[in-house]
Order: C-alpha cells, then structure tokens, then sequence
C-alpha cells in the first residue's frame, strides 16, 4: 500500500469518525432525550415504584444498548445501566437505579434535552437523587411503598 493510500484511508475514517461522533452525541434528531433509553427507564422506575424488581434487569441491558449509540457522552449512561443490569436485590437495584438516574439526567442537561413530551423529573430529597416519571402522581422508585410520594417535580 502506498503512502497515499495509506494517507486517504486514515483521513476518510477520520471524517466518519467526526461525523459519527456529531451525530450521536445529539441522541436524537428531535431535540429531546432518546426514547429508547427513556422508554425502559420509565419501565425499572414504575417497578421500584411498586416495590419490584421484575424486568429491572431486561430493561437495564436495553438502555445500555441505546446509550452505546448515543456516543461517548452517554458512557455513564451506558456503565450505570450495566451496573443496574446486575443488581442483587430490591435494594442493590435502587441504589444502581439512583446512578443511572444521575447519569440520564446530566446527559440530559449537557445535551439541553427536555424530557421527552409526558415526562418530569422528579426529586428525591432523602437520597438526593433525580428519577424520570410519566406525568402524574410522584411514585418515588427509590422508597416504593415506604414513602411513594416522597419527592417533588421540578419546573
């Protein structure tokens, strides 16, 4: 191979490297947060809500899936989701939970994404933490039945 070629190549992956990179940092051509992380999200939050882990773990490979596309802003994205995916227990999934919700919500503030259209972000004051909800009630994921309307939404 010559030196040119050699040269033409590099320069082509550069360029789709750039573009790729613009591309998925953006998450969505919409202006807001990808839904196919938020749509799962919203799944593990209804769960803890009720006090179950059922489909916490299927839902958390998913959004790892998506935030892989988003690029390398969503990195926490992607490790916290992971992390989820091998929670132990009700509790070691709410802890997990918090992590991803943090995650989700700085790329969303990075990013200057609003919540998709019918969905708040909540806070927590006795963990500290954020969660993504459907319009509604507050159903605090991180208590469940203990306290389910412990929070408040932002404006």
């Amino acid at each position: 191979m010559t030196k040119t070629m050699l040269c033409l190549i590099l320069a082509a992956v550069a360029s789709a490297s750039c573009t790729l990179g613009t591309v998925s940092q953006t998450g969505s051509q919409t202006g807001e947060m990808s839904r196919a992380v938020i749509d799962p999200y919203l799944k593990i939050s209804e769960a803890l809500a009720s006090d179950d882990i059922e489909g916490v773990k299927m839902n958390a490979g998913e959004i790892a899936t998506a935030a892989t596309a988003l690029g390398a802003l969503a990195i926490k994205i992607d490790t916290s989701a992971v992390q989820l995916s091998a929670a132990a227990d009700l509790a070691d999934a709410r802890e997990k939970f918090g992590a991803l919700s943090e995650a989700i919500d700085l790329y969303m503030t990075s990013q200057h994404f609003p919540p998709p259209e019918g969905v708040r972000v909540a806070f927590c004051p006795m963990v500290k933490k954020p969660w993504l909800q459907t319009d509604g009630s507050l159903r605090n994921p991180y208590y469940g039945s203990q306290m389910l309307t412990c929070g408040s939404f932002r404006n």
